[in-house]
């Protein structure tokens, strides 16, 4: 995969490797480490988590600023610097107000290297190769985590503290080996000066914009119906055996890894992409849809069912990231690629604060009616995409966006007389 691409893309996928192998080890010790060793409780451990999401929410498009203002390969490496630093402190945290400190710097930490990240990819890549970059980073994340996860065993197999330290002392460097695989050697973008590029503000008033955002942070919860609906339904609302969890966890991340580069082809143009939107949303209300009649069935025919919802929600997930990544590419103004990268994170950001709450109290909790009506959050957000992706695209000919668009508009009014 790697062997005909662009040097600099190489050692991206090099770094992102590096760094999704330390996340990996760090998602799947982190919590145990938090309770076991620093001693906190699961409710602070929530509270923690929470605040370090909303923290990121806020400075996500300032940061993105940030990233424009000083060049997005300074940015990025001081960022992956400063997740060193946070991630080194986690292992001297022993109360709750230092946790709370350092769960808040290092949202800061992660916000902004996402967004510097996505502005030093529109600048090194052609503009017709960014979404393809940003699929094969996605299946490197996949792997890089998959593997952390895996060896991340052994330190659980041994539970002892000084293991988790390791653990944690292992993630930290990990940043500073990608800090150093993207600091050096890799062509550096020109910074926009605040005298001679566009306002800081250029994003957050760019409503059509803040729109797509929306709607894409609610497509966005597919992450939470992964990882916590469809695991709890399983366990708790259907007779399917328990190791069927596990089966559905790992036909997600094997899809990604063999589907997510073909999946997106065509997305890089508002055409593709507002299209992938659309159909991203329509895909994720049919995986509702199948995981509804599970409500009522059991046995052999309710195991077929999740493997189809499953396999349908994976392939809305991959175009819903894909159709994502080209919109906030292609309606980025120049020289704000860093701002709009950072506002487009919003999006997911919300989608992950909202999405326990709707998928296990809505969705879980209600059965069947529950899957329904978010079946119809899907199905909503993805229709109206092509609208909003038309008007934000500043009145441009793109006859083919404003017949999706059309298209969209009388899906969300059927769907709205149905319900």
């Amino acid at each position: 995969m790697t062997s005909s691409l662009p040097p600099e893309v190489r050692r991206l996928v090099a770094a992102t490797l590096v760094n999704t192998f330390g996340n990996g080890v760090y998602a799947a010790v982190g919590a145990l480490y938090l309770t076991r060793v620093a001693g906190l409780s699961v409710g602070h451990v929530g509270i923690g988590l929470t605040v370090a999401g909303l923290v990121g929410l806020i400075v996500s498009t300032p940061l993105g600023v940030v990233a424009d203002r000083l060049g997005p390969n300074r940015a990025y490496v001081a960022f992956l610097l400063l997740q060193a630093v946070t991630m080194t402190a986690l292992t001297q945290v022993r109360s709750f107000p230092l946790y709370i400190a350092v769960a808040a710097v290092t949202a800061i930490a992660d916000s902004g290297q996402r967004g510097a990240k996505g502005a030093l990819i529109a600048g090194l890549v052609p503009s017709d190769q960014r979404v393809r970059t940003r699929a094969i980073l996605r299946v490197t994340t996949n792997i890089g985590m998959g593997v952390g996860m895996g060896l991340a065993g052994i330190v659980l197999a041994v539970d002892r503290p000084v293991v988790y330290v390791i653990a944690l002392l292992a993630n930290a460097a990990t940043y500073l080996v990608t800090a150093g695989l993207v600091g050096w050697g890799m062509p550096r973008i020109a910074r926009v000066l605040a005298t001679s590029g566009p306002s800081g503000f250029t994003a957050l008033k760019d409503r059509p914009f803040l729109v797509f955002v929306a709607l894409d942070g609610l497509l966005s919860m597919h992450n939470s119906m992964a990882q916590i609906a469809i695991p709890l339904w399983v366990a708790t609302a259907t007779d399917a055996p328990t190791w069927l969890i596990s089966v559905l966890l790992v036909t997600n991340s094997v899809a990604v890894i063999l589907l997510q580069i073909r999946v997106a082809r065509g997305t890089e143009t508002l055409v593709g992409a507002a299209r992938a939107g659309r159909r991203a949303g329509l895909l994720l209300a049919v995986a509702c849809g199948v995981l509804a009649l599970t409500d009522v069935t059991s046995g052999a025919v309710t195991i077929a069912l999740l493997l189809v919802a499953a396999l349908v929600h994976v392939l809305g997930e991959m175009l819903q990231s894909a159709g994502g990544w080209g919109i906030s590419f292609e309606l980025a103004p120049a020289g704000a690629q860093g701002q709009y990268q950072g506002a487009y994170a919003m999006g997911h950001q919300v989608g992950d604060l909202i999405a326990p709450f709707v998928l296990t109290v809505v969705a879980v909790s209600w059965g069947w009616p529950g899957w329904l009506l978010t079946a119809t959050i899907f199905l909503l957000a993805g229709a109206f995409i092509p609208v909003v992706v038309r008007r934000s695209s500043g009145g441009e000919p793109l006859e083919e966006i404003a017949q999706l668009a059309s298209s969209g508009e009388a899906g969300a009014v059927a769907a709205n007389r149905a319900g």
